[in-house]
């Protein structure tokens, strides 16, 4: 009989499941005050060297244990895949870029309110992951049934819902997605 044996499959998405739970840990600890030093984007000075280190650590930042596991459950389904065709070293890019551009588009456009969470990235993996099998000479239907379905739902929240779910972030996190899915096909690890 084979010994079973547990392996730490997926490094790059389960330290960013790790350290955004020692995130919410931390946010607990402090009452928010680490998160919102460190871990959520908002408007601040471009003199201020955190505010750089904003537009990348927000993605480890959550409000709460439901929103953590939100986020944790589609990213740690998705981006286990995604990392063993891609590469560990690729899909931390795809993160970073991402964590990136989700940062500027909220500092820019939304002064008034900060952001902190994991679901650009985690849309972004959503639309990646619907082009894990294209071909260079077409695309994938199920690429077109998740821009539908997911991003044309987030443009339906956004018009017509009013929470504090940033809708945006999850369309620019699905455009990202879409720009990578692009970039990366046909590449394999």
């Amino acid at each position: 009989m084979k010994k079973l044996v547990i392996r730490f499959n997926a490094p790059v998405m389960l330290t960013f499941a790790l350290l955004s739970l020692l995130v919410l840990v931390l946010n607990g600890l402090t009452d928010g005050a680490t998160t919102t030093r460190f871990f959520c984007v908002y408007r601040s000075s471009l003199g201020d060297p955190l505010t750089f280190v904003r537009f990348f650590g927000h993605v480890l930042g959550h409000s709460s244990y439901s929103h953590y596991i939100n986020n944790m459950l589609l990213l740690l389904l998705l981006g286990p895949t995604l990392e063993e065709k891609y590469g560990g070293r690729t899909i931390f890019m795809t993160i970073l870029v991402t964590a990136l551009v989700t940062g500027l588009v909220h500092f820019i456009f939304f002064p008034a309110s900060s952001l902190l969470g994991a679901s650009g990235i985690v849309f972004m993996m959503i639309v990646l992951s619907s082009f894990t099998e294209m071909k260079k000479d077409g695309i994938p239907v199920t690429l077109i049934l998740v821009v539908i379905f997911y991003l044309g739902g987030e443009l339906a929240d956004g018009i017509f819902n009013s929470d504090n779910i940033s809708q945006l972030t999850h369309i620019v996190g699905g455009v990202c997605g879409m720009f990578f899915g692009f970039s990366l096909r046909g590449r394999k690890r």
